[in-house]
């Protein structure tokens, strides 16, 4: 393999590493509602995969380490978007804390400020109190670390939200733009 080859096979990879991630981050987008977003990113992603596809199929009968270039790329581009979805500061969740200290929790959650409403359930074990806060995607970790400092066992799913009515959003929740 020639260094050109192998310089070219080392740009097909870093972008299709970029197109794969930022079609990730357009899916978040798109799905949060972030439509002008949505759309830049898809043109970004979509411009860096013409060239790329274009190079490729252009190349692919003389040098297939290109081929094995672009898929390369793109299953790391999958592994970097999945981790940068992650990061990205816009959109909401909710996080259900399912817990035994209800009353101590809802009261710290409340003072520092997240919109939470406790429910009284019963689980496998007895009586639990069942806590939903909606909060921007940014804001999700204190959450967790509000709740885990209040009660280190406590029980906790998140889920990103697509849409909320009106009356349930508040200073600490995020809303994406029309």
């Amino acid at each position: 393999m020639t260094l050109d080859i192998l310089f070219g096979c080392v740009v097909i990879i870093i972008a299709r590493v970029g197109d794969v991630s930022l079609g990730t981050m357009r899916t978040v987008a798109v799905v949060s509602g972030h439509r002008g977003v949505a759309w830049l990113l898809g043109l970004l992603e979509m411009t860096i995969w013409v060239f790329v596809v274009s190079a490729v199929i252009e190349h692919i009968r003389t040098e297939p380490a290109y081929g094995i270039a672009f898929a390369f790329g793109a299953a790391t581009g999958n592994y970097i978007g999945v981790t940068l979805q992650g990061w990205l500061p816009f959109g909401s969740q909710v996080v259900r804390v399912f817990t035994r200290d209800g009353a101590t929790m809802f009261e710290r959650l409340h003072r520092e400020g997240f919109g939470v409403t406790k429910f009284q359930g019963e689980g496998k074990d007895g009586a639990v109190a069942m806590l939903f806060v909606q909060v921007g995607r940014a804001r999700t970790r204190h959450v967790l670390r509000a709740a885990r400092e209040v009660d280190p066992r406590c029980y906790y799913t998140i889920d990103d939200i697509r849409t909320a009515s009106a009356a349930s959003q508040g200073p600490s929740s995020t809303s994406p733009s029309p």
